[in-house]
């Protein structure tokens, strides 16, 4: 069974809808206007696959909208919840300043669900009113009276996070130039200006997984200040990247043939971000590919 569960309330266009789709994309099971008479068979049914160890936590949005809506019930019901079942059970409730829910409502031409016929305004006191017991009694609060539909979903990043669900899923790829750059990649770095191992006749049938071949790239005068660089570029915007809710986050080493120093760069990094509490996952496209004089071009000038 669920262990936490959290009740997400509040006045109608206040950001219920964007609330609880943040919530699924961290992790949570989400149910939107469940009638409380089925919360029962809710909880008690099996767990989504992934879930079996009972930690996903259970978010259900509740409003005017729903059947058999009743604050005093709804209340009692969570008591029990608590002191019956142990459970963990919170509400968050939604507000919103009158004027900025008619604004909402007048820009999106959609009807108060509890003024279907009549202004706005009407429904907007009429449901505060009604929702005033929740209000109440909510354990959190949040007026998003001055929020962005985006600033509330960072605020409820910032909240509500599963722990390590609100990560993205980084991989790093290497690639080379000559055979096309990968279409999905967020960040693409060039490791072209460091020499190539490629017109060494030694090392040119090895890798960058090679330590011959990766001595031979960490040795280059530019190598150390770039990797620096870059390994704090990734470590400050990944976090970014989290916080806007990305999911997927791609970074794509190349260099001309994607054998050599695109792939001792990709690792060198990778290991430098799992060092600094990542997770990257590392693919290396071309290493497989036979070295081609053709593709690297002339060679450099010492």
């Amino acid at each position: 069974m669920t262990k936490d569960i959290l009740l997400v309330t509040g006045l109608s266009g206040a950001g219920k809808s964007t609330v609880l789709k943040t919530l699924e994309d961290l992790g949570w099971e989400v149910v939107d206007n469940l009638p409380l008479a089925l919360l029962d068979r809710l909880l008690e049914a099996p767990l989504a696959q992934g879930a079996a160890d009972g930690t996903q936590p259970l978010a259900l949005g509740i409003g005017a909208r729903t059947r058999d809506f009743d604050p005093k019930r709804i209340i009692e019901r969570i008591r029990a919840l608590r002191e019956g079942h142990g459970l963990d059970v919170g509400m968050l409730f939604l507000d919103c300043a009158g004027a900025e829910l008619e604004r909402r409502y007048s820009e999106t031409r959609r009807r108060h669900p509890l003024a279907p016929d009549r202004p706005a305004s009407d429904g907007i006191a009429r449901e505060r009113e009604l929702l005033a017991p929740l209000r109440e009694w909510a354990n959190r609060l949040i007026d998003t009276t001055d929020l962005s539909a985006n600033m509330l979903a960072q605020k409820v990043r910032s909240t509500f996070a599963v722990s390590g669900s609100d990560a993205p899923v980084l991989s790093i790829q290497s690639f080379g130039f000559a055979r096309g750059i990968p279409r999905n990649a967020d960040l693409v770095f060039d490791m072209r200006f460091l020499r190539n191992p490629h017109w060494d006749s030694v090392l040119r049938p090895g890798t960058g997984l090679d330590a011959d071949v990766s001595a031979y790239v960490a040795a280059d005068p530019a190598y150390p200040a770039a990797m620096e660089q870059i390994g704090s570029l990734l470590e400050l915007l990944i976090p970014r990247y989290r916080a806007e809710g990305k999911a997927y986050v791609s970074v794509a080493i190349g260099c001309t043939g994607g054998r050599h120093r695109s792939v001792h760069v990709a690792e060198h990094l990778a290991r430098r971000l799992r060092d600094a509490g990542f997770s990257p996952t590392i693919t290396h496209r071309d290493l497989g590919a036979a070295p081609q004089d053709s593709l690297e071009g002339p060679p450099a000038s010492k």
